[in-house]
């Protein structure tokens, strides 16, 4: 299929009305395609989050256009959104939000019960370098192993697009970097989009395309010569 992955056109989302409405996103052009790994940078509040929401189909645009592939987001209904979410889409955000009383293998098996054509639990885990710690519980990981569980869940449906919001923002840097260097790593392997927010701005270096938010807005769309590795990152 030809054209980009992603693409918005004028999008808007305000949240509220009249004089205490908050203009979370105010017209934003942009366009990404298959396959790139995109970081995206700015203070908080500057609608990265809700942006990532959008076109993941968890909230819905106030207007303008927002299409994955050939598929208006904008338009769908609830129940072609779920479908969407379910088909197409892996989310990983800041806090894991792993089920305490299931094992590693367990939670990632929570995705694949409901994915059209997942991957095996054991699989998605192994490629995150945690197949030794499938019977694990989440207490008996450290935070970058659950981490990396939440990871493997999902990437475990096979999704095309994958979010990441702030998925290294309750780590330390060392740790940190294990978790961006898998997610590159699966970016490279798997080919699916991948949007990774993030405050710290050094992990701009690890992407195919840099984008930079204020206020709402994309300011400026930078792409990389050349990618490194996370691990060749100084935070």
């Amino acid at each position: 299929m030809s054209g980009p992955a992603l693409r918005t056109e004028k999008l808007t989302k305000v949240y509220g009305e009249g004089a205490s409405a908050v203009h979370a996103l105010r017209g934003v052009d942009l366009e990404i395609p298959r396959g790139e790994l995109v970081v995206l940078l700015g203070p908080s509040g500057s609608g990265k989050s809700t942006l990532l929401n959008i076109l993941g189909g968890l909230d819905r645009a106030s207007g303008g256009s927002a299409r994955f592939e050939d598929r208006e987001l904008t338009t769908m209904s609830d129940r072609e959104l779920t479908r969407y979410r379910r088909r197409h889409v892996g989310f990983v955000f800041q806090f894991y939000n792993l089920m305490p009383s299931l094992t590693a293998r367990e939670n990632v098996e929570l995705v694949t019960e409901i994915a059209e054509a997942p991957m095996p639990a054991d699989e998605a885990l192994a490629l995150v370098g945690l197949g030794e710690r499938a019977e694990h519980f989440p207490a008996e990981l450290s935070g970058g192993e659950q981490q990396r569980v939440a990871i493997a869940r999902a990437i475990a449906r096979r999704p095309e697009l994958l979010l990441c919001d702030e998925p290294t923002g309750a780590l330390d840097s060392k740790t940190g970097i294990v978790v961006l260097k898998a997610l590159q790593d699966l970016n490279l392997e798997f080919g699916a989009t991948t949007l990774i927010i993030t405050h710290a701005a050094a992990t701009a270096a690890m992407a195919d395309r840099v984008l930079r938010f204020a206020d709402g807005r994309v300011v400026a769309a930078e792409k990389n010569a050349r990618k490194v590795s996370p691990d060749e990152i100084s935070w």
